[in-house]
């Protein structure tokens, strides 16, 4: 697919998740603070060190590491992950419906990629939004973004035009 005929794209990094995010960055605190108050020559205390240091510089790698890679043209949805090979790829022909919905419920959501699960295909790096699109022979893909109203109104302009 060449950036010409890209009518939308959008990159999801994998850091940017904020409870995620959240969550490192409280073991990085956990691991300062437990090496501030361990005596002065213990070696557990360097290793605790080094452990929040690690945790912060994985943490700054990974806002650089895309985790979906979603994108448009006039005849498909691509979904592209950056640790798998393998490209879904949704024609728009093949598409009955598109709705934007609430991603899920729960407080905290993993980052998901082509997970199957209870009839449904998620593709998923944060925020609290999806669209979830119907095809014809009933398969329910439920991408998670941070545009749903871009990406909506781009697969619903296309649809009327096919």
């Amino acid at each position: 697919m060449s950036v010409k005929e890209l009518i939308f794209d959008e990159r999801q990094y994998i850091g940017t998740n904020k409870q995620t995010l959240s969550l490192r960055i409280f073991l990085a605190i956990f691991c300062f603070t437990a090496y501030n108050f361990t005596d002065v020559p213990e070696a557990n205390g360097d290793l605790l060190f080094i452990l929040g240091v690690a945790i912060l510089v994985i943490s700054v790698v990974l806002l650089f590491v895309t985790h979906i890679h979603t994108s448009v043209n006039k005849s498909q949805l691509m979904l592209q992950g950056f640790l798998s090979k393998g490209k879904v790829i949704i024609p728009l022909k093949e598409i009955a419906s598109v709705e934007k919905i609430i991603y899920s419920t729960y407080l905290i959501n993993n980052p998901v990629y082509n997970l199957h699960r209870n009839g449904k295909i998620k593709f998923y790096s944060g925020g609290k939004e999806a669209i979830q699109i119907t095809t014809f022979d009933n398969r329910i893909f439920i991408i998670g973004t941070r545009k749903p109203e871009e990406l909506l109104g781009v697969i619903g302009k296309l649809k009327g035009n096919t």
